[in-house]
């Protein structure tokens, strides 16, 4: 992609505040994965606007999961849980900035797992991920290749333990429950204690999840998503382009005081 000028010298002021940085947390959502060929949620051709039996929200909840798993699972498979998928540009990039030492922490609201895939390792997961499932009953856990392959003639996958058969859950945060207290915890310290913080791929319109970057407190606060967001008025930086292209111009250096 040519970006105009004015996007070039923004990712050049983006590059002098990671250069100066030394403790830098990316918060980032489902814009994050999209250059992966994950959908979104939002846009205009995201989940959200796609024709369903029942909205997205319903069928994504508890009470919808254990009333109607048949439907949850159909829903799941179809528009959720996408095979073959690799991590992009924006992926690998927030893993070198770990590596070298810049980056302390991932805080993302996707489920997909391709940040740990890229190579970061202090991932916090504010939904969960797909790619672990647990029964709901021993407690035995499966990937999602078995939640995929490994359904009842209802379409329902069950466990295999001997005289379970119980319904497996995927460890994703459904509506209607609450987000893990550890992971919060992890959050909000590392937003509390980081110099820098990049919003990225994100609407911010998700909550709880998006109140947390009221917990920032640091330097430089940016920006990078597509369309505008409610805290582009807040931030010292905002770029309005794809994540992945911004964020493969950008190279680890040493901080610079």
């Amino acid at each position: 992609m040519e970006f105009s000028d004015s996007v070039i010298e923004q990712i050049r002021t983006l590059q002098k505040f990671i250069d100066e940085s030394e403790r830098i947390v990316f918060f980032g959502g489902a814009g994050v994965s999209t250059e992966s060929g994950i959908p979104d949620f939002r846009s205009v051709d995201g989940l959200y606007n796609q024709k369903w039996d029942w909205p997205p929200e319903q069928i994504l909840s508890a009470t919808f999961f254990w009333n109607n798993p048949k439907e949850f699972y159909r829903f799941y498979r179809e528009k959720i849980l996408v095979e073959n998928v690799r991590p992009n540009a924006a992926h690998e990039k927030l893993a070198e900035l770990e590596s070298c030492g810049k980056l302390t922490a991932v805080i993302t609201q996707n489920i997909d797992g391709l940040h740990q895939a890229a190579g970061s390792r202090n991932v916090l997961e504010l939904h969960g991920s797909v790619l672990r499932n647990h029964c709901v009953k021993c407690g035995a856990f499966y990937d999602s290749g078995y939640v995929i392959s490994h359904k009842n003639s209802d379409g329902v996958p069950l466990c295999e333990r001997p005289g379970c058969a119980s319904i497996i859950k995927p460890d994703v945060v459904l509506y209607e429950e609450s987000l893990d207290e550890d992971v919060i915890s992890r959050t909000v310290r590392a937003l509390r204690e980081a110099d820098m913080l990049i919003i990225g791929g994100t609407s911010l319109t998700v909550w709880p999840a998006a109140g947390f970057v009221r917990e920032f407190s640091g330097r430089r606060l940016v920006l990078i998503n597509r369309d505008v967001t409610p805290q582009d008025s807040n931030a010292d930086l905002a770029i309005h382009a794809p994540i992945g292209q911004v964020l493969s111009r950008i190279e680890c250096r040493p901080a610079v005081s």
